[in-house]
Order: structure tokens, then C-alpha cells, then sequence
């Protein structure tokens, strides 16, 4: 990937242990290589670098159903092209991808998986109605549930989280792509991921996420962050000084203070409100956005 924030660009240290894994084993099942060639490829091991995953119907689905990060539900059940990327996303031969399709891959399927979680479940609250949970600690909830059909295995969303995503990639910048369904994490993005463009979407979804005032800010002396970042600070940097380097290009107001590492921190609130669709009479009742 290239771009000023590449993975190869960042020095990550890792945490003493990850998120507590759900510890069920994934469940294996047939599976089908169905990964389509760059137009233009020869095929052979020569052109391998050039395999494409198709996530044509998870964009399709994105496009018609999700605007400014909020999800229409309803409208994503009666979609067969949703039904369709979900049958399609086991029989992925995800080993014959390059990283930068693999990381997309995985990415939309967590994105994927956790849409069709509220829609298999009707619930229109908030995912914390599944399961219990604490504060922004996934206790035994629905990360925690064998739903993820993906690259011939079933997983949990922890599992592709932790184990996959963190473990296999080292990429901070997926804390702003894969969405909980919950408004105070980044905004679900109206198009899919692909490895061709994975590094200006990711860098992007940075850029949106951190300049939402409400989830993170500097107010001239502490940097108060959101717990989606918190959470796993150690993916961003090992101390101050280095959190402190990855963070300054978006609060160029600041960039020298937190170039040294100089600043305490704070945690900003969540919101687990379903990311779902704005209603319309609730906004024109207060005037404002929601």
C-alpha cells in the first residue's frame, strides 16, 4: 500500500495480549475458489499478484442502503445481492490474494457479517440489546458468536478482528473501517473496500473519524480520543511520544506539542445507538442533525 500512512510506514508495537479471544474453535466446511481475474490478466502463476477479489454485490448493497454511515436495515433484508455476498464470501480462496486484497477481504466481511447480525435479528435499538457488554469491553455478546462465514471457515467477529485483522496486519487505520453498528464508531462507507484503492479509503476514513469533534480533539492541552481508539492505543504506539506522532498530521493546530508527546489523554463518549437510518420527523422536530 502506499500513501503517507502505509502499514510498512508505521512502527506498532503490540499490546501484552490482545482482547480476550472467544476461544470456539472455527468450524470448516467445503469450500470453492471464486476470486476473479484484474480485467486485462493472464492467467497462470505468473499473473497471481494480479487476483481480484469481487465484492460487486457488497458494494451494490452499500451504495443503495447506506448514506452518510447510517444503515437502512430493512432495505438491505430485501436485497439479493446481500444474500448473494454472503454465500459468496466462504468460497474465497483468501491465500492466493496479495495482503492489500486479503486486508480489503477481510474488512468487508466483518462489515458484512455484522450488517446481517441486525438483520437476521430485527433488533433496531442497539447491538448491545443482543448480548451484555461493558462500557466499550465486548464481554460475552454477539463478537463472540460463530456468525462469520468467510475464506472456508466460520469465525467470530472477535476472531477476525484479533486474531486476523489486528494479529495478521498490523494496520491501525481498520479501527476506522470496520463498524459495530454503533454511531460512535467511524461511519460504514457507502462503497466496498478494494485492494486497488485500500489505502486512500483507509486514509479517508481516518481523516473523517478524527475530525469529528465530537469523538476526538485537542483542546490545547489534553487530547481527548474516542474509546475506538483508547481501547487499543497500542496499535497506534507503544507510549506518549509515538501515539503522539501517528495522531499529529490530523491536529496540525497541535502538531509540535504532540510530536513530543507532551499531552495527558481523554477518553470522549460512545454511542451505541444503532447506526441505522436518520427519521426524518425526529430531526425536523429538533432541527438538527442526528
Amino acid at each position: 500500500m502506499r500513501g503517507t500512512m502505509t502499514r510498512r510506514a508505521l512502527t506498532v508495537l503490540r499490546a501484552a495480549s490482545l482482547a480476550t479471544a472467544c476461544g470456539m474453535a472455527a468450524l470448516t466446511f467445503p469450500t470453492v475458489a471464486t476470486i476473479s481475474w484484474a480485467q486485462g490478466a493472464t492467467t497462470g502463476p505468473a499473473a497471481a499478484s494480479t487476483l481480484r477479489a469481487d465484492h460487486r454485490d457488497w458494494d451494490a448493497v452499500l451504495r443503495r442502503h447506506v448514506r452518510d454511515g447510517r444503515v437502512d436495515y430493512d432495505g438491505v433484508a430485501r436485497d439479493s445481492a446481500f444474500a448473494r455476498y454472503l454465500a459468496w464470501l466462504p468460497t474465497v480462496a483468501v491465500d492466493a490474494l496479495d495482503e492489500d486484497e486479503r486486508l480489503a477481504y477481510w474488512i468487508n466481511a466483518y462489515n458484512a457479517w455484522t450488517v446481517q447480525l441486525i438483520v437476521s435479528s430485527g433488533e433496531r435499538e442497539t447491538i448491545r440489546n443482543l448480548h451484555k457488554t461493558l462500557g466499550v469491553f465486548r464481554l460475552k455478546g454477539p463478537w463472540s458468536v460463530p456468525l462469520v462465514k468467510a475464506a472456508g471457515k466460520t469465525w467470530t467477529l472477535d476472531e477476525v478482528e484479533h486474531r486476523i485483522l489486528r494479529t495478521q496486519f498490523r494496520e491501525p487505520r481498520i479501527h476506522f473501517a470496520i463498524v459495530p453498528a454503533a454511531r460512535g464508531a467511524a461511519p460504514l462507507r457507502s462503497e466496498a473496500y478494494l485492494g486497488a484503492t485500500l489505502d486512500e479509503q483507509l486514509n479517508e476514513q481516518a481523516r473523517v473519524f478524527l475530525a469529528d469533534t465530537t469523538r476526538n480533539r485537542y483542546n490545547g492541552r489534553v487530547l481527548w480520543l474516542s474509546p475506538v481508539i483508547l481501547q487499543y492505543r497500542s496499535d497506534f504506539g507503544a507510549n506518549n511520544v509515538e501515539l503522539g506522532k501517528y495522531f499529529a498530521p490530523f491536529f496540525p493546530a497541535a502538531r509540535d506539542v504532540l510530536e513530543k508527546g507532551r499531552f495527558p489523554l481523554g477518553a470522549t463518549s460512545f454511542d451505541w445507538r444503532l447506526n441505522g437510518p436518520v427519521d426524518p420527523a425526529r430531526t425536523k422536530a429538533s432541527g438538527k442533525a442526528m
